[in-house]
Formats: structure tokens, C-alpha cells, sequence
């Protein structure tokens, strides 16, 4: 049975992970970068059994400039995969912490993204990884892995960040 800290840190992580997710589907850019440390990396990696980012492939391998520069090219409308109006969902289910350690906490969750394009809807599940620091009572994201369904296949569209 988990502690009384256990379940704390739980709600804790599940709340702001909520935040984040509701951030990003209401286009709250700049608000989400201020989520992440300075150190902070944003991985969407082709291979799921892969865990040596910086020399694999990814979709997506950002640090803190990267982030800036792709939530500036979202909101700009200038990327042509931007520039028809995307509304979408993020749900978070079966979240799980996995550790703490030294002021970061790791956890894990189910996630999914739904796009609602002209073409249609589209979902995106994936296993998500985080390591979050604790920041002056905040949480700071030190790492986000996003394991997509499919991610070694041709993915329709990358107008959103996971």
C-alpha cells in the first residue's frame, strides 16, 4: 500500500502534468517552456528500445534552444504544417511514479493525442517518460520521452509537440 508521501507525490505530478497537457492544447507556448529547465530535453525517439538519444534517430531531440525555435515556428504559421487550424486533445491515464532520487522524480504514463484536422481525426498513443525536478515547490521538466505508436512508420504530421 503506498504512503501518504507516495500518494502526495502522485497527485503532485498528476497535476502538473495536466497543466502541461492543457497548455499544449490550448496553444500556451511560451507558459510551457517556462515548465522545463534550462537543462531540460525533449525527446521523440523512432525506436522504443533505444535509450541512447543523442546518437540515434529521433523525431525529436530538443534542448531548451530547439524548444524555443519549434514553439516559434508553431505560432508563427509560417510552417506549412501549420498553417491549417489544429484543435486537439491530450488525455493522461495510468500514471505511475517510478522513483525519486535526488530531487527528481521519474514517471510514466499513457498518453494520447488527438488531432481534428479537415482530413479528419486522428489519435497518437504513446508511453511517456519524465523526470521532474523539484524546483522552489514547482516542478521543473528535466527530461520528456515520448514513445509513440508507430513512430518508426511515416507520422501524418508534426503541426503540435507530444
Amino acid at each position: 500500500m503506498p504512503t501518504q508521501s507516495e500518494l502526495q507525490t502522485l497527485a503532485e505530478v498528476t497535476a502538473f502534468l495536466s497543466k502541461e497537457a492543457d497548455m499544449l492544447d490550448h496553444k500556451e507556448y511560451e507558459q510551457w517552456l517556462d515548465l522545463w529547465s534550462d537543462s531540460g530535453m525533449y525527446i521523440v525517439p523512432i525506436d522504443h528500445r533505444e535509450t541512447d538519444y543523442k546518437n540515434s534517430l529521433n523525431v525529436a531531440y530538443d534542448d531548451a534552444e530547439m524548444r524555443k525555435m519549434r514553439t516559434a515556428r508553431l505560432s508563427s504559421g509560417e510552417a506549412v504544417s501549420t498553417q491549417e487550424a489544429v484543435f486537439t486533445i491530450r488525455t493522461l491515464s495510468r500514471m505511475r511514479i517510478l522513483g525519486e532520487e535526488g530531487g527528481v522524480v521519474h514517471a510514466r504514463c499513457a498518453y494520447c493525442l488527438y488531432e481534428n484536422k479537415a482530413s479528419g481525426l486522428r489519435n497518437y498513443p504513446a508511453n511517456v517518460e519524465f523526470k521532474l525536478r523539484r524546483d522552489e515547490g514547482e516542478f521543473k521538466i528535466e527530461e520528456k520521452v515520448v514513445r509513440v505508436m508507430k513512430s518508426d512508420q511515416y507520422l501524418t504530421t508534426t503541426c503540435y509537440l507530444f
